[in-house]
């Protein structure tokens, strides 16, 4: 029987876990950490082997292959020891991909990953599509493989999860951006984060489709000295595209071998310049499959956002509260501040990532009354911006942060939460970030 050694105990792991047993591997999850007791009981209830609070490498090291999570790096020695003893390391991703025959829709990119996903999801189940929405979100691709028999998955993918692919092959594929993030863990090399958002695109034949931004200049830089094989589905706010998405009287036209569709630009449930191209990418996944045009039209109209998303949360004394939790990056943040149409109040801060903070200049010039940092180190922030505006206060409690952010507003002002950084300073993750702005609110 052949063996799956599985590091990391949380989604991606337990889903790998399930599916693994199911294909009649022989299965041993271990944490390094401690494992979520809900998780402790999936992998009870499968008869799974587990550990949490250490690596036992002995076992790890005779396992015939491995999969690790998303958040181990391909540095950590563990990971080193597998591929030094010829143990192929892959990501879940790679793993669940070889036992499914559906249609593959992945998407990637520094921004936006998550708002495209659910709303090609959501164009797809409008179109009666047997649909299933993983990776990043939600269940994990593993543990609906095992589950479910979809005909078509859209899959939200991380940098960190295509570094560990071997033989995955999306039919489509989504590129939304490609901005400096996770840094760290990429050397601090951009070209390295880049190279790995398009491994998305490594095994893509003639027969599949790349669908990105032509307005970003990283993506279409790296494609002129990187020529992939699959067929190029541009969309742009700036360019008429003779095939892919574009901007035109004020309608989006979506066009596919001659084949064109309009929406109305007005029509959009989500606002701002960035939604736009979301849709733009959104609607092309969504005619490639075959869903009917008078379907896209109507979907994007009723659609809803991701949560922690630019999600307005209350207006309290004429004061409009948004949760941006989820912008963990300099780029998320510009596309946030960029669609303030009143003078903010911005709470940022969290673990740096390596930002540059400069690019934000001209739009906290412009927008921003005060900024209220919330992290336990906030000199770089401090640094740049306390010339710039009137008022700068240091909380490190969210609780607090709202609590100063609510004396300082004053009337027809926004409140915005949009960090720019990752949470794991004074927070579980994003959501819960988001999730104690939301409270702090409410208790005000």
């Amino acid at each position: 029987m052949a063996r799956l050694a599985i590091l990391g105990g949380g989604e991606s792991g337990v889903g790998t876990a399930i599916l693994g047993k199911q294909k009649g591997y022989a299965v041993f999850v271990s944490d390094s950490g401690k494992i979520q007791q809900k998780y402790k009981d999936v992998l009870e209830n499968f008869g799974i082997d587990w550990e949490e609070g250490q690596h036992t490498e002995a076992r790890i090291l005779t396992a015939d292959l491995a999969m690790k999570s998303p958040g181990i790096p391909d540095a950590a020695p563990l990971v080193r020891k597998l591929r030094e003893n010829g143990i192929s390391v892959v990501s879940e991703i790679e793993f669940a991909s070889r036992y499914t025959d559906a249609t593959i829709i992945g998407i990637t990119g520094s921004n936006g990953k998550t708002t495209t996903t659910m709303l090609v999801n959501h164009l797809l189940n409008e179109g009666d599509e047997h649909v299933g929405m993983a990776g990043n979100i939600g269940d994990s691709f593993a543990k609906m493989v095992a589950e479910n028999e979809y005909d078509t998955y859209v899959l939200e993918i991380s940098s960190f999860q295509l570094d560990g692919i071997v033989r995955f092959r999306p039919h489509i594929a989504v590129i939304t951006n490609i901005t400096p993030d996770h840094l760290d863990r990429y050397g601090y090399q951009f070209d390295n984060y880049i190279a790995s958002k398009f491994l998305i695109t490594k095994n893509q034949t003639s027969e599949d489709y790349l669908i990105y931004d032509a307005d970003d200049d990283v993506i279409v830089d790296w494609l002129e000295e990187h020529p992939v094989k699959s067929k190029l589905l541009p969309f742009s706010i700036r360019d008429e595209m003779g095939e892919g998405a574009y901007l035109k009287d004020n309608q989006i036209v979506v066009r596919i071998d001659n084949n064109t569709m309009k929406i109305m630009k007005d029509t959009l449930a989500l606002e701002g310049k960035h939604n736009l191209k979301n849709t733009m990418a959104a609607a092309t996944a969504a005619k490639l499959v075959g869903i009917r045009k008078e379907v896209i039209r109507k979907s994007v109209m009723n659609f809803q956002g991701a949560a922690h998303r630019l999600e307005k949360v209350l207006k309290i004394h004429h004061v409009q509260y948004i949760n941006d939790s989820k912008a963990t990056n300099v780029n998320a943040t510009y596309y946030a501040l960029d669609s303030m149409a009143a003078p903010t109040v911005w709470i940022v801060g969290g673990v740096d990532k390596g930002n540059d903070y400069r690019e934000l200049m001209p739009l906290v010039r412009e927008k921003v009354k005060a900024i209220i940092c919330l992290g336990l180190d906030n000199v770089k922030i401090k640094d740049t911006f306390g010339n710039v505006v009137d008022l700068m206060v240091e909380t490190f409690a969210m609780e607090e942060a709202v609590k100063v952010a609510y004396k300082i507003a004053d009337r027809g002002d926004i409140v915005l939460l949009s960090p720019a950084c990752a949470s794991f300073d004074l927070f579980d993750n994003y959501e819960d970030r988001g999730n104690q702005f939301k409270e702090a609110i409410k208790n005000l």
